[in-house]
């Protein structure tokens, strides 16, 4: 059936209700000229040459793939099989109901419930949920997760973490009048945050590997924060390093977050992302988003329902643990078949990959007069130190072909040692080609 429109005397009505003469009447305060603007737009165009004029267009952008690209900061270049786009695309997936009606949305339910057994192994917990947008706002949703374990009001956010994530965490702590502490930027992971833990905290938001790269041991500040009675988050930016790294739940954290991008999920000018969200058992039911279980039918016939949604679409707002009213449905389902197509051995075999590009890349940028390497461990990406200002030499890279990585000065304007910072990130992507270019035309750049 064709959705058909309110017709003339359903808009008399509502005219009616709101008090208002005519739909002319009803944007009275609204300026004529902004109603009648001239926008001075060219007139319409046959199809061949709307395509012709946006393809024009989006030649004048650089791709991931056009050249050398070392570009991370939680958002990664790594190869998706052909396969992803094609199961993706079959109808019991892609048309699949809203999983409100199990009887008709098997295919949703049935990855969204793969994802969360994959998301729980990957990040070493006992139960994950159906995803969230992205990273940053799974990172703000623990937080208040944990005021709600803990019934406490203080926020401590790591020097290390992306200053994106802790905006995002910021904002939502701050507008429940939270206190909200952020330690100093730390640039070579030297912070003693276990103690700025006290009796006052309810979770500490630990990066690993951080945002410069540093691979952290939560152990310590795990240990910190259960005797003080608060949760440990770890925040995760690049998913890949599941497969090389000891796990954060291994390590004591009671909620790991993550940015899934990096398993199916291509790089796009800001999204959409799949915010990965683990948590201990225990703590489920404060858990915020979707939960997808496995039962029976009524022939004893495997089958999955939406067990766990304790969301203000469904309960009352004040028993709601979240107002995120979806999950990241076709990224996750991408996710998903990324992760199975690799399996355990191969995700290690991907990030071994992943290091040894980032050693070599690294080894012959350390090579340069001039150029520091500042980790002392890392995954895949890492943080150098330039004799210059870090922004102009990726701007004159960039006019060379080569995309250089992020420039600390765009991430941190208050804080001058930034300036001639340059974060790297390399992956399974990354040839020996793009290595010596990089490092060949950075020589040339400091001269």
């Amino acid at each position: 059936m064709r959705y058909l429109p309110l017709n003339s005397n359903d808009r008399a009505a509502m005219l009616k209700t709101i008090g208002a003469g005519s739909v002319d009447e009803l944007f009275s305060d609204v300026p004529a000229n902004a109603l009648n603007a001239d926008f001075k737009l060219p007139n319409h165009l046959g199809e061949m040459n709307v395509e012709r004029e946006l393809g024009a267009l989006s030649a004048k952008n650089r791709a991931a793939g056009d050249g050398p690209f070392f570009i991370g900061c939680g958002a990664y270049k790594h190869h998706i099989p052909a396969t992803v786009d094609h199961i993706i695309q079959r109808s019991e997936f892609l048309t699949a109901y809203t999983p409100y009606q199990p009887e008709i949305a098997q295919g949703t339910l049935q990855y969204l419930f793969e994802f969360q057994t994959q998301v729980a192994a990957l990040t070493g917990m006992e139960v994950a949920n159906a995803s969230m947008y992205d990273g940053s706002t799974g990172a703000a949703e623990a937080a208040l997760m944990a005021r709600r374990v803990t019934k406490r009001k203080k926020v401590i956010t790591s020097g290390g973490l992306h200053p994106h994530y802790g905006a995002v965490v910021r904002t939502n702590v701050e507008l429940l009048d939270d206190s909200y502490v952020a330690a100093p930027v730390d640039i070579e992971a030297t912070e003693d945050i276990a103690s700025m833990i006290d009796d006052e905290t309810a979770c500490v938001i630990v990066q690993t590997p951080d945002v410069f790269g540093n691979v952290r041991d939560l152990e310590p500040i795990a240990k910190a924060a259960q005797e003080k009675g608060a949760l440990l988050v770890a925040v995760v930016t690049e998913a890949i390093s599941f497969g090389a790294l000891k796990s954060p739940g291994e390590m004591g954290a009671d909620i790991v977050v993550a940015e899934g991008q990096s398993i199916g999920v291509p790089l796009g000018y800001g999204g959409p992302y799949v915010g990965l969200f683990a948590t201990r058992q225990k703590y489920m039911r404060q858990m915020p988003g979707r939960l997808c279980g496995e039962t029976t039918d009524a022939e004893g016939k495997r089958g999955f329902v939406l067990t766990l949604s304790t969301r203000e679409q469904h309960i009352r707002r004040d028993k709601a643990t979240s107002n995120i009213c979806t999950n990241s449905g076709l990224c996750t389902l991408a996710f998903t078949v990324h992760m199975t197509l690799l399996g355990e051995a191969g995700l290690r075999k991907l990030a071994t990959l992943n290091h040894e590009a980032a050693c070599r890349t690294a080894d012959g940028l350390a090579a340069i007069d001039g150029v520091e390497v500042l980790n002392k461990s890392f995954f895949n990406e890492f943080t150098v130190r330039l004799p210059k200002n870090a922004d102009g030499v990726v701007n004159a890279l960039a006019g060379k072909g080569i995309l250089a990585g992020v420039p600390g000065g765009r991430l941190w304007t208050d804080v001058p040692e930034a300036d001639n910072l340059l974060i790297v990130a390399a992956t399974e992507c990354t040839t020996e080609k793009n290595i010596e270019a990089l490092a060949s035309r950075l020589k040339e750049a400091l001269s």
